[in-house]
């Protein structure tokens, strides 16, 4: 991982900042292209009552809309957490490339056992679970202090 990945997640943060701000759980990703250029962004936005609407799943949406698979292979998704199965299952039929996390699914697992929340719906796995031999990395233990605290200014208004 260089300074490169980390600008891009602290961008992944700054989105799940402004997901909570807007009424959302704090989830925020970038996907680069295989030459370094942001392509697009999102946050997500399940506050409507639609739980499919993360930002990764977007990306992989926007990504099979608007690029070549040669493209996809060698892009990255950059995210604040760590890709559910359902997000991770989409970055694998896409075809996307690499992955890069600020937060495991292991660590937002712990945090929400600690603030005495239920799990999610979905298993919270690791996406080589889903998605064997795609190139992940993270977490990223100061970025994920960060994500933490998102998660713990979320559920203090619950």
């Amino acid at each position: 991982m260089n300074e490169t990945d980390i600008k891009h997640l602290r961008r992944c943060v700054e989105l799940a900042g402004e997901a909570l701000d807007a009424g959302d759980e704090p989830f925020g990703s970038v996907l680069v292209d295989g030459e370094g250029r942001v392509l697009a962004e999102d946050r997500n936005r399940i506050a409507d009552g639609d739980s499919t609407r993360h930002p990764e799943f977007a990306l992989a949406r926007w990504a099979a809309e608007n690029m070549a698979p040669e493209q996809r292979r060698k892009a990255t998704v950059y995210t604040s957490g760590e890709h559910c199965p359902m997000c991770a299952a989409a970055h694998g039929w896409v075809g996307l490339g690499r992955i890069v996390y600020a937060s495991s699914s292991e660590q937002l697992s712990a945090w929400l056992s600690e603030l005495g929340l239920a799990p999610p719906p979905v298993a919270t796995l690791p996406i080589n679970t889903v998605v064997p031999g795609l190139p992940v990395e993270g977490p990223v233990p100061e970025l994920a202090e960060q994500v933490h605290a998102l998660h713990r200014r979320l559920h203090a208004s619950t």
